[in-house]
This record gives structure tokens, C-alpha cells and sequence, in this order.
């Protein structure tokens, strides 16, 4: 019996990755939506990897800005 082949499902799209991850993709602007649309698949993982890792210490870097005004150590 033949059919159809089989699909594979497409992968998500790029805006939902990012938003998914927290960064505010309805905030950027179109051309910066494009940028991050020709991420690599590498790419991606790293910008993913330095996101998690910024906000691992977001909460201990924004408690330093309001404590010392935002000074920088």
C-alpha cells in the first residue's frame, strides 16, 4: 500500500525559539528580526547558552544596579 510520505515536522519557527527563551521578539525591530532569522543552528545554541547564563546572575547584577546606582565594579 502506498500513501503519502512520511512528514517530518518543521521546526519551530525562529521567533517562537526566542520568545520561548524570554528575549522580547515583538520588540525588535524588523531588520534585527531578520539577523536572528539567518542564525546558524550553532549559532543559536550559543546565543541560547549566553541568554541562560545572563540570567542566572540577572537577578544578583540587578540588585548591584539599584544598591550602588548602577555603578559599575
Amino acid at each position: 500500500m502506498t500513501g503519502p510520505p512520511p512528514t517530518t515536522p518543521e521546526p519551530p519557527a525562529m521567533d517562537a525559539v526566542l520568545y520561548e527563551a524570554g528575549f522580547p521578539v515583538d520588540l525588535l525591530t524588523e531588520e534585527q528580526r531578520l539577523v536572528l532569522s539567518e542564525l546558524t543552528p550553532q549559532e543559536l545554541t550559543v546565543l541560547l547558552d549566553v541568554k541562560s547564563r545572563l540570567d542566572a546572575v540577572g537577578p544578583e547584577v540587578q540588585a548591584h544596579g539599584e544598591i550602588a546606582g548602577g555603578a559599575l565594579f
